[in-house]
């Protein structure tokens, strides 16, 4: 059965993305500690992020706080980017030094 990682509820065969929260489901769920390491109010840059992570192995996933529904601004809008407790550290340099190649906005 999969299962959410962020909501950790379980669900039926056949069901790839979580209903409540968006997030793919997984076929497990793991015991480890998740840490956020980048947030933005725009889930497109947060995807590119976790892509760019992905890329490099590090494994990551995406809390969205965003609810289509009702949408709101501020704190609540933020959409995170967590990553395992003990891949923080280089996700964190990685991040950095990818925020280091974006173009300068105008």
């Amino acid at each position: 059965m999969p299962f959410c990682p962020n909501c950790t509820y379980e669900y039926k065969e056949g069901i790839k993305i979580c209903p409540d929260c968006g997030t793919p489901l997984v076929k497990e769920l793991i015991d480890h500690e998740w840490v956020v390491v980048y947030t933005s109010d725009q889930e497109y840059d947060v995807q590119m992020v976790k892509d760019a992570l992905e890329s490099t192995e590090i494994e990551a996933t995406i809390l969205s706080q965003k609810d289509s529904n009702f949408p709101v601004t501020g704190d609540l809008a933020v959409i995170k980017l967590l990553v395992k407790s003990e891949d923080a550290a280089s996700a964190l340099t990685f991040i950095k030094e990818l925020n280091k190649t974006k173009p300068e906005e105008e």
